[in-house]
C-alpha cells in the first residue's frame, strides 16, 4: 500500500482511483462495507484525514480514538487498500467550503474517479456540506459517488460510538463482533521500569496516550510481533492500567508474551484484546502479585487455546 500525505504534488499515477472517504476510526464492519462500495477495476484507495477533526477543533478532549494512524494504515493495508490518502487536518483544509474540498482536494489535487462514503457523511467548512451534496458537485466534475447506507447488527448500529461503550465496559468480544476484528492497540515497544522482568514476567510495555482507554485490568491477548528477527505471533497476557502496586498514574499497556524470549525494545507490537479477566488490583506484596499473575497467565493459556 502507498501512502500519501497532501493532495498536491502527487504522481499522475495516483489519479484515477476508486476511494472510500471518511475517519475510519477502528476499520470496523461499517466501514467495511464503506470500503468494499469502493471496490473495483480502478485502483482502491482511502481518502482520511490526521490529525482527526474532532482532535483538531477540541485538542483538550478525552482521547476517543480506537487506533493510531500507524494501527489504521496496518488495517487498511489488510484489506487491500492500494493507496492510503491520510491527509493534514489543519486550518486550510479546515476552512474549505464544500466546493472548494471537492475542486482543490478530490478533482484537482486528487483527480478521483469514484468516491464513497457513509450516509451521514459531512465536510466542508463548518460540516455544511452533506452526502448528497457531495454527490451533487462530484457530479460537475466527472466524479461518480456512492453513498453507503449505515449498518445495523441486530438493531444495533455499528459506529465507533457504540464500539466504546463496549470497551469500557470491558467486553472486547462484543467490540470484536462489532468491528470484524479483534481491537488492537499497536505501537512500539518502550523501555520501562523492567519490574516484569524481575518478577520472572518480562512484559512489552507500550503507550496508549491519545487513545480511548478501555476498562483497566487484565486481558487474554494475540500479539503480533511486527518488526524485527521475531516477528511472528503469540499469546500472552496484558495489563491495561496505572500499576497501583507501585505507585504509577499514567496508564500503559504491558504484555507478557508466553513462551517467547528475546528483546523486543523499539519493535512494533500489535496486541489484540480478546477476553477481559479481572480488574486492576493492589496486592499486599510481591508474593501476592505473582501468585495472582500466574493464576491470570493460566486463564488466559485456556482462553486463547479455545479459539
Amino acid at each position: 500500500m502507498q501512502q500519501h500525505f497532501h493532495w498536491q504534488g502527487l504522481d499522475p499515477s495516483t489519479r484515477g482511483a476508486s476511494v472510500a472517504m471518511g475517519n475510519f476510526d477502528g476499520v470496523h464492519r461499517g466501514h467495511q462495507s464503506v470500503i468494499d462500495l469502493a471496490r473495483g477495476p480502478a485502483p482502491l484507495g482511502i481518502i482520511t484525514f490526521e490529525p482527526h477533526p474532532r482532535q483538531f477543533f477540541a485538542p483538550d478532549t478525552a482521547p476517543f480514538r480506537l487506533m493510531n494512524a500507524e494501527a489504521r494504515a496496518n488495517r487498511l493495508a489488510r484489506l487491500g487498500v492500494q493507496h492510503l490518502f491520510q491527509l493534514p487536518f489543519d486550518a486550510t483544509l479546515a476552512g474549505l467550503t464544500p466546493e472548494g474540498f471537492v475542486t482543490e482536494v478530490l478533482s484537482d489535487g486528487l483527480g478521483i474517479a469514484h468516491v464513497v462514503v457513509g450516509a451521514d457523511f459531512c465536510f466542508g467548512k463548518g460540516r455544511k456540506g452533506t452526502a448528497q451534496d457531495l454527490a451533487t458537485l462530484c457530479a460537475t466534475k466527472g466524479i461518480r459517488t456512492t453513498i453507503a447506507p449505515l449498518v445495523a447488527d441486530n438493531g444495533t448500529e455499528i459506529s465507533s460510538t457504540n464500539i466504546r461503550r463496549a470497551l469500557t465496559e470491558g467486553r472486547p468480544r462484543d467490540a470484536a463482533a462489532m468491528l470484524g476484528h479483534w481491537h488492537r492497540i499497536e505501537g512500539e515497544v518502550l523501555h520501562g521500569e523492567k519490574r516484569g522482568r524481575e518478577l520472572g514476567y518480562p512484559t512489552a510495555n507500550m503507550s496508549v496516550d491519545g487513545l480511548h482507554l478501555p476498562k483497566l485490568g487484565v486481558y487474554a491477548v494475540l500479539v503480533d510481533i511486527l518488526t524485527g528477527p521475531q516477528a511472528g505471533s503469540y499469546d500472552g497476557a496484558a495489563s491495561l492500567g496505572v500499576r497501583p502496586m507501585f505507585g504509577e498514574n499514567r496508564p500503559n499497556l504491558e504484555t507478557f508474551l508466553f513462551d517467547f524470549k528475546g528483546d523486543l525494545y523499539g519493535q512494533h507490537l500489535s496486541v489484540a484484546l480478546v477476553d477481559f479477566l479481572r480488574p486492576e488490583l493492589k496486592f499486599d506484596g510481591l508474593p501476592a502479585l505473582i501468585t495472582q499473575m500466574d493464576a491470570d497467565c493460566t486463564k488466559a493459556r485456556n482462553i486463547l487455546s479455545a479459539l
